[in-house]
């Protein structure tokens, strides 16, 4: 049974569709050759934000607008979140204060306060950072917004609606894993359109604490989550998205920092696209899962192109793709 219904989804989406048209999928040959299957990529790296983050962000911010809760809001990121929350809060007149780990994203950094967020940069890791975000959104009265939130998924879930009426066929496809929204709204937006494909959540070996928590059965926090990949660098998960996760999806599938690097040479040699860390891990998962996939028809969402030009470069720079 669908956690929303299709005329939920479709709402959302027609919200969504009201800012940008939605974004394209595309087959493209020399990465199906790669992958030896027929791999549709879901270009979630050509939103206005460059990142599918906005799709929730506009959906969550709108309802709060609804609901005559205008006053400031405050959220914790590693960067695409919070360009959905920025962008979203200016459209509606929200004002919107972001807390970021220290080293994080310079360019991310610059993007957010750009759209009109108040930065600050504190805590060694996102964790640490969302835990200080409390704490100043208590001393300032702010609305602390949440990472993970069943309307952020209403939202996002138009990326997936628009893959699946474009291609209802797909067999399987992956999705990365961070907080949560991404796997939730594929999950979500099969099942209210009935079909039948396969959803394979991809997390970074670094940050391994929803693989952990999907072989255990409930949410198994990590102490650490090391990986480049900044937007599934998760190490607290959440127990209702476990609960989904395990419901919804056929498997968690975790990838090395140097497979991801790996999948982002290839989306530039094959397709010319740039893919952050965390957009090419479901792409890592695939070239991984090669033989297992052979033949059939698979999706891939690039969850966004949001890497700094210093860390693209130097990941063009290393091997022969």
């Amino acid at each position: 049974m669908s956690t929303f219904s299709l005329a939920q989804l479709e709402a959302a989406a027609e919200l969504v569709h009201s800012v940008f048209p939605g974004t394209p999928q595309y087959q493209w040959p020399l990465l199906s050759r790669r992958t030896g299957c027929e791999t549709w990529v879901k270009h979630e790296n050509h939103t206005p934000v460059g990142a599918f983050k906005i799709r929730g962000g506009l959906v969550y911010m709108k309802d709060r607008l609804d609901r005559g809760e205008n006053g400031g809001v405050i959220a914790a990121t590693r960067g695409n979140h919070g360009q959905s929350i920025a962008t979203a809060g200016a459209r509606y007149g929200i004002p919107v204060t972001i807390v970021v780990p220290k080293g994080n994203s310079r360019e991310k950094n610059a993007a957010m306060q750009a759209q009109g967020a108040e930065l600050i940069e504190i805590g060694n890791d996102f964790q640490e950072a969302f835990e200080q975000a409390g704490k100043i959104a208590e001393e300032r009265g702010l609305f602390m917004l949440p990472s993970m939130d069943m309307k952020l998924v209403e939202g996002v879930a138009s990326y997936a609606l628009e893959l699946f009426r474009a291609q209802p066929d797909l067999d399987t496809v992956y999705v990365p894993i961070g907080m949560g929204s991404g796997v939730c709204s594929v999950i979500a937006a099969r099942d209210a359109l009935g079909l039948r494909t396969k959803v394979v959540g991809v997390v970074s070996e670094g940050a391994p604490a929803y693989a952990l928590s999907f072989e255990a059965g409930k949410a198994i926090p990590t102490e650490r989550a090391d990986t480049f990949a900044d937007g599934v660098a998760c190490r607290s998960p959440l127990p209702y998205v476990v609960d989904m996760i395990r419901s919804g999806a056929d498997r968690v599938v975790t990838v090395s920092d140097a497979e991801i690097e790996a999948a982002i040479r290839a989306y530039y040699t094959d397709t010319h696209n740039i893919a952050e860390g965390a957009g090419a891990v479901p792409l890592a998962a695939l070239m991984q899962e090669k033989d297992k996939m052979a033949g059939r028809k698979v999706g891939v969402i690039l969850t966004g192109g949001n890497i700094d030009r210093d860390v693209y470069v130097d990941i063009l720079s290393r091997g022969d793709e």
